[in-house]
């Protein structure tokens, strides 16, 4: 794959990291998570919220590091593979994690829901091949 290819699947891959955000917002209405957290010690329940913005912090920032330096992580430096191929695992652990641990069934009570639950794992599927490809064949730079 050519490095302009690439660097142009990392930016849609950025946008899209931008794009599901609003699933993660989505996620804790629909969970309703302000009622079935408040039964929890406050503790427990701040360390909920903490995570889950931790982890919107996180996915916003592969997203901003996509768009901007898609260039440095098509170049096959090594720091790029690194940071592509940690992505890449994070999103395929989270494929696994859905896969194996989530029953979304009981709240996919819309077609929307269903549908956005189907498109938001064909999305991680994508993160996985794109970053993974960024990670194994990006060009070996130059020096």
């Amino acid at each position: 794959m050519n490095v302009k290819t690439l660097q142009t699947l990392l930016i849609i891959a950025g946008v899209l990291h931008l794009c599901i955000t609003s699933a993660g917002i989505v996620m804790t209405k629909v969970l309703d998570w302000r009622r079935n957290l408040s039964q929890l010690e406050p503790l427990t329940r701040h360390i909920v919220w903490t995570h889950g913005a931790f982890v919107l912090l996180t996915i916003i920032a592969f997203g901003v590091i996509s768009i901007c330096c898609a260039p440095s992580l098509a170049s096959g430096e090594p720091l790029a593979r690194a940071v592509c191929a940690f992505i890449a695992g994070f999103w395929g652990l989270r494929l696994l994690i859905g896969f194996t641990l989530f029953d979304a069934r009981p709240h996919l009570t819309h077609w929307r829901l269903a549908l956005a639950y189907r498109t938001l794992n064909a999305v991680f599927v994508y993160f996985v091949i794109c970053y993974a490809t960024a990670a194994i064949n990006a060009p070996l730079a130059v020096r």
